[in-house]
């Protein structure tokens, strides 16, 4: 099948990600990461409104109470986007000065799940970043270690299933969630994608199941099947992709971030929407994405 996207509004932005439908507001959400911003698009309008922070915004997730909750450089917080108001509620203690946060999503638990890439040594990335869940209270667990570049984060729609990545490695990961605790257990290694498909960035799942995922490198956008299956895979007219989700009624509208962010000229003069939010009309439905508890 074809998937037709287009630009979602006339602007460019260095790193996209984590683009967060809010159905309560009919908007979407996201992060340009490097330029500290946070940005939303009122669907309706397509009126664009801004926040900057004083480090990195990586990635977002929606709250309970309607606010946002945020992973900036080495911290996860709420903010308030009615009166522009910012709470700390965990600092997260990161391999080095040079690490951030990165790819965060909130779990059918209620608590936010947000992992972090490792500083660049000499050309390479180390395994040095890992997994956390945060939750209101400001407890945090450190889930998994050995990852690169932690991303993909997504959520079966009947909240047992976790799906992983590591961007570098590369690799996509399947786990069962315990929905009540947080418990993670018996991971799988479902696919390892390479560069002609897209090295797995951001991702999301629909309603039958199934794992979307951004394969950065190739500018491609991919379905695979919960056993890793590849059942789809689309070019996008961007040189990089960084996430998708669903959004839009009954949730058949994809949403796709896009990054600017250290391509070659020749990439960027190649693919020209490239930083682009992009939009098309969904084959399926999404599945729900959770909001953070009691905040």
């Amino acid at each position: 099948m074809t998937i037709d996207f287009k630009p979602l509004i006339d602007a460019r932005f260095q790193l996209g990600e984590s683009p967060v439908y809010d159905d309560r507001r009919a908007a979407l959400w996201f992060c340009d990461i490097v330029n500290r911003a946070l940005h939303r698009v009122t669907l309706g309008s397509l009126e664009l409104a801004t926040w900057t922070f004083p480090s990195e915004a990586c990635s977002i997730g929606l709250a309970e109470s309607d606010r946002i909750v945020i992973a900036l450089r080495d911290e996860v917080g709420i903010f308030d986007p009615e009166n522009g108001g910012y709470e700390r509620i965990a600092p997260i203690s990161l391999n080095s000065s040079e690490a951030r946060l990165n790819d965060g999503k909130v779990g059918p638990d209620g608590a936010f799940w947000v992992g972090s890439m490792a500083k660049k040594e000499g050309g390479s990335r180390p395994a040095a970043g890992a997994l956390y869940r945060v939750d209101a209270s400001g407890k945090v667990e450190r889930k998994v270690d050995g990852i690169a570049t932690a991303n993909g984060l997504a959520f079966s729609p009947d909240g047992t299933t976790m799906f992983h990545t590591d961007t570098h490695a590369p690799w996509i990961d399947r786990w069962k969630i315990d929905a009540t605790s947080g418990v993670i257990s018996d991971r799988t290694r479902i696919a390892t994608p390479d560069d002609t498909v897209g090295r797995p960035d951001g991702g999301a799942t629909d309603a039958d199941g199934s794992y979307w995922s951004a394969g950065f490198s190739a500018g491609r956008l991919n379905r695979f099947s919960p056993d890793g299956k590849l059942l789809e895979s689309h070019r996008l007219p961007v040189g990089a992709t960084t996430m998708p989700c669903f959004g839009g009624d009954r949730l058949k509208t994809l949403f796709v971030t896009s990054s600017r962010d250290g391509l070659a000229q020749e990439l960027l003069d190649r693919y020209p929407l490239t930083g682009s939010v992009l939009v098309s009309d969904s084959p399926v439905s999404g599945s729900l994405v959770s909001r953070f508890r009691n905040r």
